[in-house]
């Protein structure tokens, strides 16, 4: 490649550079004059608007037929060696319009004319609408090295267009407009898998790694970005799929390497004819592929909610989804759209099993938790020697798995399980994705956090929660923070972290469900009263807390059902007489409250305000005497006196100054408040609360 065509533009090369005749021609370019004072008057340059040069599509007006044939004239009496290629170059560019492509694309079938000036021609033409013709071309017949570093260099700046053409920047639309960035991206992509497979040279791989580098930072997780991603893997791998079923959900993009005339392209002007491939060279190639596919995939699934862990979750449990309510499940086979993203993770896994990582080895198992994290495994690729140098993405492999369990759950494909337990392999990968700043990284990346709550609830329904001890490295306690046996509350308190911030409330609630099965798998008792203490006493959120109660009511109704069975914590008054204080707090301060201090501490605490009163209805408004053996003696009244009193009386404070507002209010926290004053006076129904006089108290 000629250095001193590394980057720069035709109009920034020096004068000197051309020919003198044509200087008069140039000036008269730079003042919009019509025709050549020297006696140019064959070449018809159209009036340019006085404005900064800002690109291609900014400068074209409206041409007449006349203007078209002028210009079309122009572009093929000047081509060279009537001019030298900088002064066609600027010619082709004052010329350019959508109209004179066609006629741009035959001269562009000239592959020494082609092999010149192509490389230089691939930003003016990438802002025209129709450019496609001629850019594909250009990449069958120009400099494939050439031609690839100025793809990458235009790649590159799309992420600069979209930062700033937007509607509200400009001040008219212009005449021509431009071709959307998601349409020149899939544009230029189409070009490098062309370009690629003319490259002859002994280490392709390196120019594969900076193609893969380039993309990949320009990559936007949307169907058409995506799809035409997916052509370029297959064109690079040398893999070809047979064409799948036709499904409303496809997603289909120019692929002009598979669907172009392959036999049109030119061979490398600068192939060493006398020097093979490096026979490491198509590992390499494949690894590096790999770690692209990991990427994208991670990309993609962070950028589409792919609700697999509120999916699993409800396959898991038929029996708890609302009547009349579409379900997860139900909308992802009936909405086109979500059909369309599990149609690309799809594809993109079996791209993964295409360059062979078609099982869940101990080997990636052991990357994934003893590892380094590797969020830009592409980024250091400049000296690679091994397989060994070019990892895979650390959150790409965790979703890579939890599509394996859910796929394989869900759709009963035939995918690889992984062989993990709760204890210690999964509690190892949520402490190394969480381990800094998890509130940022959650948010930061749903999708892969939401990966790891999917593994973890198909591990704990298929019972994998505690691996039996083997000399296994991956099963040792130097692979887990702690000895797994002993770390249930780091376990969950990871979870729960996941249940607090997560964007999407389905997620949470899916976290929050995990917590609470692994938690109700802990062997120890005592340990499971901990927890829960903890939890309770100190957490300071209120949805948290309220799963703790939730809780609670399932160990003591899991122990009241076990009556007679092994010693348990649960089923005496024990573990109430630990938890009761705060669960059933003193509310006494309330009562000194005004109106906007109640509807503040109502507004922050509701969740576990409800879920409490919830828990004191098991307990005290059964027909039944099934807990009385786990209640402490005399609890009911206190609990009565220090927490249901003036809780009611709040309640109500609380309505009355809402019905006098103005009469609205019907929004959620309105009915949360009618929802307890109908609980509460259920609750003073019952035999333990009826000395109260609650009843009374709101008829009067």
């Amino acid at each position: 490649m000629d250095p001193s065509r590394s980057g720069s533009s035709p109009l920034c090369e020096s004068r000197n550079k051309i020919p003198r005749a044509w200087l008069g021609l140039l000036d008269c370019l730079a003042r919009g004059s019509s025709s050549h004072p020297c006696g140019a008057s064959n070449y018809h340059f159209p009036p340019q608007p006085p404005s900064s040069r800002k690109g291609i599509s900014s400068l074209r007006l409206p041409y007449t037929m006349a203007d078209i044939s002028k210009a079309i004239v122009a572009i093929q009496e000047s081509k060279p060696p009537t001019t030298d290629r900088f002064t066609y170059l600027t010619i082709l560019e004052s010329h350019l319009s959508p109209e004179i492509l066609p006629a741009l694309n035959d001269i562009l079938q000239d592959a020494q004319l082609t092999q010149d000036i192509g490389w230089d021609m691939v930003d003016m033409l990438i802002a025209l609408p129709g450019c496609e013709p001629c850019l594909e071309t250009i990449a069958r017949l120009g400099n494939p090295r050439e031609v690839i570093l100025k793809v990458l260099e235009v790649l590159e700046s799309l992420q600069q267009d979209e930062g700033y053409e937007s509607d509200d920047e400009r001040a008219e639309p212009p005449p021509t407009p431009s071709p959307p960035p998601t349409q020149k991206f899939i544009t230029l992509v189409g070009m490098l898998a062309i370009l690629h497979g003319r490259i002859k040279t002994k280490y392709p791989s390196r120019f594969l790694a900076t193609t893969l580098q380039t993309v990949f930072h320009t990559y936007r997780p949307t169907p058409d970005i995506t799809a035409s991603v997916i052509n370029l893997i297959h064109s690079l791998s040398g893999r070809r799929r047979p064409s799948l079923p036709t499904r409303k959900s496809s997603v289909n993009v120019a692929n002009p390497d598979k669907d172009g005339d392959t036999s049109k392209n030119a061979p490398d002007p600068e192939a060493d004819k006398d020097e093979a491939a490096d026979p490491t060279e198509e590992e390499l190639q494949g690894k590096l592929l790999l770690s692209f596919v990991t990427c994208i995939l991670e990309s993609y699934v962070n950028g589409n909610n792919m609700m697999w862990a509120p999916r699993l979750l409800e396959y898991y449990n038929p029996t708890k989804l609302v009547p009349g309510k579409r379900s997860a499940l139900q909308a992802f086979r009936e909405d086109q759209e979500l059909l369309a993203r599990d149609a690309v993770v799809g594809q993109l896994v079996a791209l993964t099993r295409d360059l062979g990582l078609s099982k869940c080895s101990p080997t990636l198992v052991k990357q994934l938790i003893e590892g380094p994290m590797q969020n830009e495994p592409l980024v250091d690729t400049e000296d690679i020697s091994s397989l060994d140098d070019i990892p895979l993405s650390t959150g790409g492999s965790v979703c890579l798995l939890a599509y394996w369990v859910f796929s394989s759950t869900v759709f009963d494909a035939d995918q690889p399980k992984p062989d993990i337990y709760v204890f210690p392999e999964h509690f190892a990968l949520l402490d190394q994705l969480l381990q800094d700043n998890a509130q940022s990284l959650i948010h930061s990346t749903p999708g892969t956090v939401e990966a790891t709550v999917a593994i973890g609830l198909w591990l704990e329904d298929n019972k994998r929660i505690s691996a039996a001890p083997t000399n296994s490295p991956l099963r040792s306690s130097e692979t887990a923070p702690k000895d797994p046996t002993a770390s249930f509350m780091s376990y969950l308190h990871l979870l729960t972290l996941i249940a607090v911030y997560h964007p999407f409330l389905p997620v949470r609630n899916a976290a929050s469900a995990l917590a609470g099965a692994i938690l109700h798998a802990d062997p120890d008792d005592d340990d499971r009263l901990r927890i829960l203490e903890d939890l309770l006493e100190n957490c300071m959120f209120a949805q948290l807390k309220a799963c703790a109660v939730t809780w609670l009511r399932e160990e003591l109704n899991a122990a009241a059902s076990a009556a007679g069975g092994p010693p348990n914590v649960f089923a005496g008054p024990e573990a109430l007489e630990a938890v009761q204080y705060v669960v059933f707090p003193d509310l006494a301060f309330l009562a000194e409250l005004d109106a906007a201090g109640l509807r503040e501490h109502w507004a922050a605490n509701a969740p576990f305000v409800l879920q409490a009163v919830n828990l004191a209805l098991f307990l005290w408004g059964s027909k039944t005497d099934g807990f009385a053996a786990a209640v402490p003696a005399g609890m009911n009244a206190a609990v009565a006196a220090r927490w249901a009193a003036p809780l009611w009386r709040a309640a109500e404070s609380m309505a009355a100054a809402a019905e006098g507002a103005d009469g609205e209010g019907g929004g959620p926290p309105r009915m949360e408040l009618e929802v307890l004053r109908e609980r509460l006076r259920r609750l003073a129904g019952t035999e333990a609360f009826k000395s109260l006089g609650l009843g009374e108290a709101e008829s009067t």
